[in-house]
């Protein structure tokens, strides 16, 4: 991994804990109260009468305004590509706060945010009623492929391979100690403990877990009659956690515990990973350059709805998703409007090496040239 920018690791933790912090007083995830959100009409930058060049092609000055909410699963991400944009182009100012994919499709809807971020594409009936409100269609532009890793804190355990029935199985709770046979078939060098297994899983509503669901959903026949998939499901076993960051904190504090995250929070807790089979029939480690290798092959209809999940690449990790920043595709404001533009496209062209420093695998040149059409496709009434 080559490293870059030695502020961009700090960076995103101070930034995602005063975000953390700052969302928990949010109602999201359909719960239906308000939100405590800046309105999307309101204007966040203080005038610097700078002339400053926009850092995505350089031209006019940037000056204004954003407010965006969504996906934990992107979170340290835009976080470092907002403050490298902010860097180049401080007349803009961007603000994101990480409060989970429903939560963003619900702000979003309901226009108390300039755009969305979600991990999971959004349904028909979502997108009818955020255009209803908006009066515009909604973009789905994809900004990155990550992959959600089951992560465990089982002590003197450094291995671990499970597949798609085992991991199905300790999710539906009817594998419920680490020392249990299917386990062990799987790992018989492993000293595997005579303990409980604790589930933990999201509490709130999560693109993270529509992708996770979504896997379980293809792979176990059980669990799509049992559970099935979406953003959020009942859960059969388990304790949960709010945002990835929120299950990582329960994973390291739990003795004994296994929950989902996004690969980079997996990484920067110091959580230990499964190696999980995939439908080639081989055991894969998350990393980038198997997360990369699971979106090649994928099909992108013109809306870039689409999943990456369960690829059947020979390298592939299995559990891969897009993650999506919703925007629609009129806007009233001019200024945000080029703010937004030019912040997505930097960060498509610019903000790769640092994608690929978190663990995020960037889109195919395919897909890349999809995403900035829809990018360029943003203007006013």
């Amino acid at each position: 991994m080559i490293v870059k920018n030695t502020r961009g690791r700090f960076r995103v933790f101070v930034a995602v804990a005063f975000l953390v912090v700052l969302s928990a007083s949010l109602v999201v995830g359909g719960c239906g109260g308000e939100s405590d959100l800046p309105a999307a009409g309101s204007d966040t930058t203080a005038a610097t009468g700078s002339d400053t060049t926009a850092g995505a092609g350089g031209g006019a000055s940037l000056a204004a305004g954003l407010n965006g909410a969504g996906a934990t699963f992107p979170e340290p991400l835009y976080v470092e590509w907002i403050g490298e944009f902010q860097a180049a182009n401080p007349g803009a100012t961007i603000n994101y706060q990480g409060i989970g994919s429903g939560g963003g499709i619900e702000q979003f809807t309901k226009m108390t945010v300039d755009f969305g971020a979600s991990d999971a594409p959004m349904k028909d009936e979502e997108l009818a009623a955020a255009e209803a409100a908006g009066g515009a269609s909604v973009l789905h532009i994809p900004t990155v492929f990550g992959a959600v890793v089951p992560a465990y804190n089982l002590e003197g355990v450094e291995e671990l391979k499970l597949d798609p029935e085992t991991l199905a199985g300790i999710f539906l709770g009817s594998i419920g100690t680490w020392n249990d046979p299917a386990l062990v078939a799987l790992n018989p060098d492993v000293e595997l403990p005579d303990q409980a297994i604790q589930v933990v899983h999201r509490s709130d509503s999560s693109g993270t877990t529509s992708i996770f669901t979504g896997y379980l959903d293809q792979v176990s026949a059980e669990w799509a009659e049992k559970v099935g998939k979406g953003k959020e499901v009942t859960w059969p076993v388990g304790i949960g956690g709010q945002g990835n960051d929120g299950v990582a904190a329960v994973v390291q504090q739990q003795a004994g515990s296994i929950g989902y995250v996004e690969l980079s929070y997996a990484t920067e807790s110091g959580l230990t990973m499964v190696t999980l089979k995939n439908q080639a029939g081989n055991f894969v480690t998350p990393s980038l350059d198997s997360t990369s290798a699971a979106a090649v092959g994928v099909e992108f209809p013109e809306d870039l709805r689409f999943s990456a999940s369960n690829s059947s690449g020979s390298e592939a990790y299995p559990i891969v998703g897009a993650t999506w920043i919703l925007a629609f595709e009129k806007m009233k404001d001019a200024a945000k409007v080029e703010v937004l533009k030019a912040w997505l496209t930097w960060s498509l062209n610019d903000g790769t090496w640092l994608a690929e420093e978190l663990g995020y695998a960037a889109l195919s040149d395919e897909l890349k040239v999809l995403a900035l059409e829809k990018i360029g496709s943003i203007s006013t009434f």
